[in-house]
């Protein structure tokens, strides 16, 4: 069979279930994935044949796609701010929203600061937001924490991949005092930092309803949801080291459910936090928060 014919076969499979743009995307992705034809590779061999093996291999990934497994999954990687990264079922795939807060990190003029320039980001999952801050500002000492050491394996590999190096804790934050007695692989661990960075848990269980099967049925629910009685916890406790480990105007960055702007920022100034700012993303949801102490 012909590329071009199966490439009919695999549209017409998924129509009812994707739109046209989407499958499309799909489609040039794993030309590359599976044989290393880029989109205009394709163009330029029209009468490429597909094996039975290669069949074989497209038969089981459009079985998937059909029950909505993520592409990313499948081709087990994804790109963030410019950079490939691994991703498996033990990691969140990484958001275009969230290279919108590294974006607003990069901005900042804490993020150049000499000497010495400290940065944690909690909650780390593959790693993109540190290793993508560490590619931009190479002089910079990264740290990253996630409870996960299953997602800190993969994030390791991604520091690896993308040729940076990063400081990897594995800790709950929730039980975690003080920053700056962190278990570390560093002789010397940062007393204090001028920019901690968090993406935690936030989507509430009440939220279910509107998450797509995609994500619900795939991707880790200790890195999406939280309690509906305290959906702000990871927040509250975060804020609280970083009341303790900022450096003076350091800067504590957070990515936040949509629906709890508001709350967030109420919950930041009551801890005495200053310069608030309150983020859409291009969606034009509340997405990010930025203040200092």
């Amino acid at each position: 069979m012909l590329l071009k014919q199966y490439k009919s076969h695999f549209f017409n499979t998924l129509k009812n279930s994707q739109d046209e743009q989407e499958i499309e995307s799909f489609f040039f992705i794993l030309t590359e994935y599976l044989h290393n034809l880029k989109r205009v590779d394709v163009a330029l061999n029209p009468n490429f044949e597909l094996s039975d093996a290669a069949i074989e291999k497209w038969n089981t990934i459009l079985t998937e796609l059909q029950q909505e497994k993520p592409i990313q999954y499948i081709t087990g990687e994804a790109w963030f701010y410019g950079l490939r990264f691994e991703v498996n079922e033990n990691t969140l795939i990484p958001r275009p929203e969230t290279e919108e807060l590294v974006e607003w990190i990069l901005n900042s003029p804490n993020i150049h600061h000499t000497s010495p320039n400290n940065i944690l980001d909690i909650g780390t999952g593959t790693g993109c937001i540190p290793i993508s801050l560490k590619a931009n500002v190479p002089q910079a000492n990264v740290s990253a924490i996630d409870v996960s050491e299953k997602a800190l394996e993969v994030a390791k590999r991604n520091a690896v991949l993308n040729k940076v190096e990063i400081n990897f804790i594995q800790a709950n934050i929730l039980e975690v005092e003080d920053l700056s007695k962190l278990p570390s692989s560093i002789s010397h661990h940062p007393s204090s930092y001028n920019i901690i960075i968090s993406n935690p848990p936030y989507v509430r269980n009440l939220e279910k309803q509107e998450i797509k099967k995609n994500v619900l049925d795939y991707e880790p629910h200790l890195a999406l949801f939280v309690e509906d009685t305290d959906a702000l916890l990871f927040y509250r406790k975060i804020a609280q080291l970083a009341l303790k480990n900022l450096t003076p105007n350091g800067l504590l960055f957070f990515e936040i459910n949509q629906y709890l702007g508001k709350e967030t920022v109420e919950l930041l100034e009551n801890l005495g936090f200053k310069n608030i700012e309150l983020k859409k993303d291009i969606y034009g949801n509340d997405r990010m928060v930025k203040c200092s102490i």
